[in-house]
Parts: C-alpha cells; sequence; structure tokens
C-alpha cells in the first residue's frame, strides 16, 4: 500500500494558497509590512514564504535596489513566488528550497520575515539562529504567528538572547537582534 505522500501534501498547499488570496484581499500584506519598517533598497528574508503574499507586496516596496529571498521548505511554494515575480517583472525576488538554512551570507539581510509558520518549525530555536545568522546589526525579526497567543511568542525568542522585543503591533512583533 502506498502512503498518500506528495500529492496529499500539494492539494493542501493549493488549498491553503487559495485561502491566502482570499485573506490577501481583506488584509493586503502591505498593511502587515508596514510595521515591520521595510524600506526601499532593503533586504528582505521572508522565512517560510508560502504562496509568496509577502514576498511579492516587500519585492515592491524595496523596489530594483532592493533584494527579497523568499525562503520554503515545500517546492510548490517556491515554484509558485517564482512564477508570481515574473509574472509582475521583478527581478529583485531570489527563492530559497530548505527546511532551516538560507545559504546567505552573515549579516546579509535588513529584516526576517516570520509569519503564520512558528508553530509548525520543528527546530525553532535553529530557525532563530540562522535568522540571527543572516541579519545585520540591528536587523529586525518582524514575527506574526495567529495560532500563538503572546506568552508562547515573546518569552520563547527573547529567551534566546538573539533578539530583544521592540514593539507589540496590531498585527505583528518586531524584534531587534541582539
Amino acid at each position: 500500500m502506498k502512503p498518500l505522500g506528495m500529492p496529499m501534501i500539494n492539494l493542501n498547499f493549493k488549498m491553503i494558497s487559495l485561502m491566502f488570496r482570499i485573506r490577501d484581499i481583506f488584509s493586503p500584506p502591505v498593511r502587515i509590512l508596514r510595521e515591520a519598517g521595510i524600506q526601499p533598497s532593503y533586504s528582505v528574508l521572508d522565512y517560510g514564504c508560502g504562496p509568496g503574499s509577502f514576498s511579492i507586496a516587500a519585492a515592491e516596496i524595496v523596489g530594483a535596489s532592493g533584494k527579497i529571498y523568499a525562503l520554503d521548505i515545500h517546492p510548490l511554494a517556491v515554484q509558485q513566488v517564482r512564477k508570481r515575480a515574473s509574472q509582475r517583472r521583478l527581478a529583485n525576488v531570489e527563492t530559497i528550497q530548505s527546511d532551516c538554512a538560507t545559504g546567505l551570507p552573515d549579516s546579509s539581510v535588513d529584516v526576517a520575515l516570520l509569519y503564520d509558520i512558528y508553530h509548525l518549525l520543528d527546530s525553532p530555536k535553529d530557525v532563530l539562529q540562522e535568522i540571527h545568522r543572516v541579519l545585520k546589526p540591528g536587523g529586525i525579526l518582524s514575527f506574526s504567528d495567529h495560532h500563538m497567543d503572546e506568552p508562547e511568542i515573546v518569552p520563547p525568542i527573547i529567551s534566546t538572547g538573539l533578539f530583544k522585543l521592540l514593539s507589540r503591533n496590531p498585527r505583528t512583533y518586531t524584534f531587534k537582534k541582539v
């Protein structure tokens, strides 16, 4: 008997992508990205980018002089982000398929986005260490996970000693690299 495997995972991904597109109509990603303080020419890592809602919106904010790194473990996510970036002629989006390591140089990213993925991570400390490694000194980790409450978010992140909480915003938490 063959396990369901990748076809079922792909179907789940496609259903989630559809839900995100509907979500984006009512809550445009750019509203959330404003809380992250992304500016033109910034480099941004969208960790767990999914179908790319935040990656594409961030690419438009940073402009041609900026760079977006869209990372996801799922090959369909990476394919979808590439397709959406190509359709919008956004040459500043680079995709990375990985479960943790980004392959980016140390201190190369201004802002890292960690949106609605933390609760699914097998090794959250490893991911936080990788994000810390690639963030520039004083870089920002913008965090949101609607599956978690504040006590499940803030203490575990600041207890690593890698980040300090800068602000609790309406939709996100902003942490600064220590």
